[in-house]
């Protein structure tokens, strides 16, 4: 017999599978919403391989840390965020990344944050990877049950840890938010389980704990990244993108920034998204978002949309 766990997140499967969901987006995003609350687990959970602490800069019940992230650590001068979207999102994030590097923004010795698609950027950027690297990088046949995220992760990342880079990932069992220390685990596994998409992929097993995609949660979890002077988000999916997708993406974006915002007010966050030129290349199915020759297209727009928004950024801090 199925426990309730595994019943709701069935539904979630099913759904998924039957893209867009038979009863709306809104009631799919809703079957999403009830888990967010929940206070099934004490504020520390301690065993023999792990100990899981509560995330005092996040709401209540909202996320957990395993291992001591450096995006939470202490206070940055600037700290990265990278959203999710499939082979669509690492295109976009890697893009506007290298533009930004080339404004002068230094991305890639700056704590960053990444979920879903995210989870590849932020690791492929600290390694010194490029764009290039996932040039021989096909997206599979989907769904799929087979570990095709975990040995795509391994060919790239190899067995590297970062103790700049986390990833935001959905523990399946207890429903909650973990954000995954690159210190304390392989980026590979990060990657992996942060891009597990229900009814996609199957979920990613780290030290006995099954995982599912980050982004069923948020898109950014921006409320996970800690206090910085300034913070950056690179959000793949939100706003003029995918219709009702996008969004909803922005919806819960604008709520995450009005948050975050009143946490620290002395702050500066910077979000960039997807202009009308990118938003068109990505479609409106969600399948789209794993067509890797869209993606190529993605590429030199990003780039050339980071250096827009890294020199924006450059002038405004000199004057």
């Amino acid at each position: 017999m199925c426990s309730g766990t595994e019943m709701r997140w069935a539904v979630v499967y099913g759904e998924l599978r039957r893209w867009p969901p038979a009863r709306g987006i809104g009631t799919f995003m809703r079957r999403l919403t009830p888990m967010e609350g929940r206070q099934e687990r004490p504020v520390a959970e301690r065993t023999e391989r792990t100990t899981v602490a509560r995330h005092e800069h996040s709401a209540a019940g909202n996320v957990d840390l395993e291992g001591v992230p450096s995006i939470v650590e202490r206070p940055h001068r600037l700290s990265m965020v990278y959203g999710g979207g499939g082979v669509f999102g690492i295109s976009y994030g890697a893009g506007v990344a290298q533009g930004l590097a080339r404004s002068g923004i230094p991305v890639a010795s700056a704590p960053s944050l990444g979920t879903s698609a995210g989870a590849w950027v932020a690791s492929a950027i600290m390694l010194g990877l490029t764009y290039d690297d996932f040039a021989g990088m096909q997206s599979p046949p989907l769904p799929t049950r087979q570990p095709v995220l975990h040995e795509a992760a391994l060919s790239l990342f190899g067995d590297s840890r970062h103790h700049l880079v986390a990833a935001s990932a959905i523990h399946l069992r207890s429903r909650r938010r973990h954000i995954l220390d690159g210190a304390r685990y392989p980026l590979a596994d990060l990657a992996a389980a942060s891009s597990a998409v229900p009814g996609l992929f199957p979920p990613h097993r780290i030290e006995g704990r099954l995982y599912i995609d980050g982004g069923m949660w948020s898109a950014t979890s921006i409320d996970a990244a800690v206090d910085a002077q300034q913070v950056i988000v690179v959000a793949p999916i939100a706003g003029r993108i995918m219709g009702p997708i996008g969004r909803t993406a922005g919806f819960l974006l604008a709520r995450e920034l009005q948050t975050w915002r009143h946490r620290h007010p002395g702050a500066t966050i910077v979000v960039i998204r997807p202009n009308s030129a990118i938003a068109r290349l990505a479609g409106r199915h969600p399948l789209a978002l794993f067509d890797a020759a869209r993606a190529r297209q993605v590429y030199p727009l990003a780039v050339a949309q980071g250096l827009q928004w890294g020199e924006r950024m450059q002038s405004a801090t000199a004057a």
